[in-house]
């Protein structure tokens, strides 16, 4: 049987890459299919719902939609966790961080600075507090669900790293100082050996 594909843009950050490290981690052999804007125009029409990342097997059809190619990854190499009422709590977590991506994304269309300062100062002293502490009250610490990695701590990992970088523009990274147990969730993550692993490449 051939490798899975997981396809997405050339770029390490977002939901794509997110569903990279998971699969990684699971320690299992796939495809990186890294698009630019152009292959990517020519292969939109046959992807589900118009958007990457999609996740293909031979003998099924095509997986999109970040989260849902996380829980089935998740599911079937134990980073999510066996009990179902507790795994659904960790989905609640990972839609909660699309609702962040919702908030942010549109601010990246825009062309004016000054727009966009306005936009992106709006959400860091507003929305992203208000997320970040609901977030706070979901973290039993480190992660997520306690001792054990799942794809809900990459998916939060990987989300707020730009911010902690520093290099979303007019939102500073100090805008999750307040908030504790995200900061040791994202720190924990990193420091984990096969996410170590996956950056040393």
């Amino acid at each position: 049987m051939t490798k899975p594909t997981l396809t997405y843009f050339d770029i390490p950050t977002s939901r794509g890459e997110e569903c990279r490290l998971a699969l990684f981690i699971a320690g299992v052999p796939f495809t990186d299919e890294r698009l630019n804007r152009e292959q990517w125009e020519a292969h939109k029409a046959s992807a589900p719902y118009g958007a990457l990342p999609t996740f293909s097997m031979e003998g099924k059809p095509v997986l999109a939609q970040s989260n849902a190619i996380l829980r089935m990854i998740g599911g079937q190499h134990g980073l999510l966790p066996a009990d179902p009422w507790e795994s659904a709590r960790h989905e609640g977590v990972m839609c909660s961080v699309e609702e962040l991506r919702a908030k942010l994304g549109p601010t990246l269309r825009i062309k004016d600075e000054a727009e966009k300062k306005a936009a992106r100062t709006a959400l860091a002293t507003g929305f992203l507090p208000e997320w970040a502490g609901q977030m706070e009250k979901q973290i039993v610490g480190p992660f997520v669900g306690g001792s054990a990695l799942s794809v809900a701590d990459l998916k939060l990992f990987v989300a707020t790293s730009s911010i902690l970088k520093g290099v979303v523009d007019f939102i500073p990274p100090s805008t999750f100082e307040p908030f504790p147990k995200l900061l040791a969730l994202v720190a924990a993550v990193k420091a984990h050996p096969k996410v170590v692993a996956w950056y040393a490449r």
